[in-house]
């Protein structure tokens, strides 16, 4: 899932990519008008942060955001812009939400695609293929993207999710059980 965001003060619109059922881009639209509760496909990307350590990144949504405010997920999510290549779109979106730098981008669900509605009835509607990264740079997480943050063991990201499926984002939810980064 992708994080929705307020546009900035004097910033252009941000403009997502819509695809037909197959997968094919079809045009753009305003990401501030993509999020309905009517939601037309659109492309966007997940990505897991890893550390040195091996441990990955959770974030919590900042109570402000649109959808799912306030809950658990991955590391970061986004959406590459037109024509705009999706490890460029994954480092640019790093930058912005997390203050940091990623590298060692490499695809984890390439073919991830799902669907939910949060309790306010907006819906996500993406084709959202799933990347790991290693982070580069201390993290400095913009307060209207991420209001908390910790550092965890991907087995007990697993376990975590598995129990308590109700507290994470349903993209993550949907995630975890294919990713080789979480396998047991």
């Amino acid at each position: 899932m992708s994080p929705q965001s307020e546009p900035h003060p004097g910033a252009a619109p941000e403009m997502v990519v819509l695809l037909d059922e197959d997968g094919t881009p079809t045009g753009t639209a305003d990401k501030a008008t993509v999020h309905t509760t009517d939601s037309p496909l659109h492309l966007a990307f997940s990505c897991h942060v890893v550390d040195d350590e091996g441990r990955v990144l959770l974030t919590r949504r900042a109570l402000s955001k649109r959808t799912w405010p306030g809950i658990w997920t991955n590391s970061f999510c986004g959406h590459p812009g037109p024509g705009e290549d999706p490890v460029e779109a994954i480092v640019r979106r790093a930058e912005q939400e997390l203050g940091t730098r990623v590298d060692s981008i490499e695809p984890a669900v390439p073919g991830f695609r799902y669907r939910a509605v949060d309790d306010s009835g907006i819906v996500e509607n993406e084709i959202c293929p799933v990347f790991t990264a290693r982070i580069r740079a201390e993290l400095d997480p913009r307060a209207d993207e991420v209001c908390a943050h910790h550092w965890a063991r991907p087995e007990d990201v697993r376990t975590a999710v598995d129990a308590t499926p109700f507290a994470f984002s349903p993209w993550l939810v949907a995630q975890v059980p294919h990713m080789e980064l979480y396998a047991r």
